[in-house]
């Protein structure tokens, strides 16, 4: 048909019908469990297990499996499937020599042998199945790893897919064991279509082509679309993000997208230990039936008069939400501006995505406004005696006034040199060229990145202004893929995972010492799926040294930190940093003395959320459940102080999950 992602038809009376395909994965050596199987006896970087070879008889079975299963998924009333041969899964094992070391006609050198596997499932399959059924491929153009496939295998085998019957040959970009990022947050968007279009410019296949990876956003695929780097675009937390995203496109409403931001806390951090995938932007997600935001579905005798202190991701959550429904929200915040933490977060080099949540969360509330349901209420700091006067009439109070830094109790920490992460991300104190930075979760990781990349007097970037070319060239991704993986081997980033690499472009200058208490590997607590690619950013920046095991004694009168590392062992060891600055990541408290001030006539009226609430992280996911899920129960009578902390149950996935992790163990 004639339109395009924004729906603007070139034929007003064009229809569309949508299609749907099931996805055929076979884990091979990336499965968690004992009895996992591959093309060759070989073991994952990041898996427990050492795979089985198949034999051959296995192997004829499996690729009879993947055919069972098209022909099923076409039974259950499917149009096609995606057959999935890259992300180093079981096809893409059997297509490398990396791990298929086989000397039947499976594997061996000729890589026309390695690629009979995914070949024969494609071709078999279109026997099956018919000629009126989709079959997409998902082929790894870009392993992203040591001797991957190169650029001419990935050509050969791209003519073969078509030849036997592929309708839709889709981008696959870089192996789960790959060590350079491919879908998280700090990968500028659409920083692979070039790949795609790579192979679009070959000339070679008439098939349509798919790009993938960090398109988040309608006008980020409608560029690669118009750029002819592709024949479609793929898209998939976005649609977790924001179930709308296509239809709020095609009406013009993309400043009502909540746009997925990337950050995998809770899809794939999930979903890899057993729990059910859901989106930190939208709690709703995998939660439909248990969560529902019904405009005005309050009952009219239950709609309260709220009013919600704190205006960052807990209070944003709850006050939309709660508006939504039908209850009246007064809205208070002390800064001029919405966002809370957010406002901090979206500085940090690679976290540009969360401006997007900040203005999603704004329109959101400039409608509520519009309709009369909620007022904003900005520059405004309450007390308690203001909450006892209750000049507004609430009814019931919400207090998301976040968190108070943590600070150590070291002899000195007053010294004007010792700053808080508030103070540099926030209110923007300047900061010397020789920094110490106290604590190494989150927050610490977070202020070393921005430190390291950012000079005084810096603008902060937005999404759309990120360099491909720079994220390419910091993280060793050879785009001419000239070398086998598309990867630059001189790169120290692709060295047996050891993250020396050449530092990133645009440093500061800075020198940073990071340092923790505990014992063990600076940031080891870091997003499952993420945690090192923060660690490997700053590594091979080569301007940060971590440092464990740290005894902080004190802080003299220059403002140089003096430590003992490994106290009480034979390694035990004094040591001076000479630094300019001291800034303090160690950590935080809830922020609420609104609640504990107020007196007993407000008590059961008082509700704290999201880091007031508990403050063991900055956790932009668990606040802004917490506030969605309180916002939707708050009219109950049971739902009283104390006891309005709602999550979502332990679901059957989860418990198989720490079932196999037990008997594993």
């Amino acid at each position: 048909n004639g339109s395009n992602i924004n729906g603007n038809d070139t034929n007003s009376d064009s229809t569309e019908t949508a299609r749907i395909c099931l996805q055929i994965l076979h884990a091979g050596r990336y499965a968690h469990h004992p009895f996992a199987v591959s093309a060759s006896s070989t073991k994952s970087p990041i898996s427990q297990f050492q795979a089985r070879e198949l034999s051959l008889n296995e192997v004829h079975s499996t690729i009879q499996d993947f055919i069972n299963c098209a022909v099923l998924a076409k039974e259950a009333g499917y149009d096609g499937v995606e057959i999935m041969g890259s992300e180093g899964y079981l096809i893409n094992q059997f297509l490398v020599s990396r791990t298929n070391k086989r000397k039947d006609e499976y594997g061996g050198e000729d890589f026309i042998n390695r690629a009979k596997f995914a070949v024969e499932i494609v071709k078999q399959t279109r026997q099956a199945v018919g000629e009126d059924f989709i079959i997409i491929f998902r082929l790894s153009m870009l392993d992203l790893i040591q001797d991957g496939n190169s650029w001419e295998e990935v050509k050969i085998l791209a003519g073969a897919l078509e030849d036997a019957g592929a309708t839709i040959i889709n981008t696959g970009i870089g192996w789960h064991e790959a060590r350079i990022p491919t879908i998280s947050t700090s990968v500028p968007r659409g920083s692979f279509a070039w790949v795609t279009k790579k192979l679009r410019d070959e000339g070679i296949i008439d098939i349509p082509l798919c790009a993938t990876n960090r398109v988040n956003a309608p006008h980020v695929g409608e560029r690669i679309l118009q750029e002819n780097d592709a024949d479609l675009v793929s898209m998939a937390r976005p649609f977790l993000a924001d179930p709308d995203i296509v239809k709020k496109s095609r009406e013009g409403r993309v400043e009502e997208i909540n746009t997925c931001i990337a950050c995998n806390q809770a899809c794939l951090d999930h979903a890899f230990v057993g729990k059910t995938a859901s989106c930190l932007v939208n709690p709703m997600a995998c939660h439909e039936t248990e969560l529902s935001v019904i405009e005005n579905s309050v009952r009219k005798e239950d709609r309260l008069r709220i009013g919600v202190i704190g205006s960052g991701p807990a209070g944003m959550a709850f006050a939309t939400t709660a508006a939504t429904i039908g209850h009246h929200v007064t809205l208070y915040d002390k800064s001029s501006e919405l966002g809370g933490q957010f406002n901090m977060a979206k500085r940090i080099p690679g976290k540009e995505e969360f401006n997007e949540t900040v203005r999603y969360f704004k329109w959101q509330i400039d409608k509520l406004k519009r309709q009369g349901k909620l007022n904003l209420l900005l520059d405004t700091e309450l007390s308690h005696t203001d909450m006892e006067e209750n000049e507004e009439g609430i009814d019931k109070w919400i207090v998301a006034t976040g968190v108070n830094p943590r600070t150590p109790s070291i002899p000195g920490i007053e010294h004007p040199n010792v700053l808080s992460y508030i103070d540099v991300l926030r209110n923007k104190a300047k900061v010397g060229n020789n920094v110490a930075i106290i604590g190494a979760g989150g927050i610490g990781f977070d202020v070393a990145e921005y430190l390291i990349h950012h000079k005084d007097g810096d603008i902060d970037k937005v999404a759309d202004e990120m360099s491909v070319d720079d994220f390419l060239k910091d993280w060793g991704v050879d785009a001419s893929i000239a070398t086998r993986g598309g990867i630059d081997i001189s790169s120290n980033s692709n060295s047996d995972n050891k993250n020396k690499n050449k530092p990133s472009s645009h440093l500061s200058g800075r020198k940073i010492t990071m340092l923790q208490r505990k014992k063990g590997k600076l940031g080891k607590n870091l997003g499952k799926t993420t945690g090192w690619i923060h660690r490997a950013t700053l590594s091979k920046s080569g301007a940060v040294d971590m440092l464990g095991a740290v005894t902080y004694d004190r802080i003299d009168e220059n403002g140089h930190l003096h430590i003992i590392l490994n106290q009480g062992t034979p390694k035990e060891k004094t040591q001076v940093l000479e630094v300019d600055n001291i800034i303090t990541c160690a950590g935080q408290t809830p922020k609420d003395d609104l609640q504990r001030a107020v007196g007993s006539e407000l008590k059961d009226k008082v509700f704290t959320i999201g880091g007031a609430y508990e403050a063991l992280e900055l956790d932009a996911k668990r606040a802004i459940d917490m506030g969605t899920r309180l916002a939707l129960k708050l009219s109950d009578d049971s739902v009283v102080p104390g006891k309005h902390k709602f999550q979502a149950g332990v679901g059957p996935e989860e418990k198989l999950f720490e079932f196999l992790t037990s008997v594993m163990k």
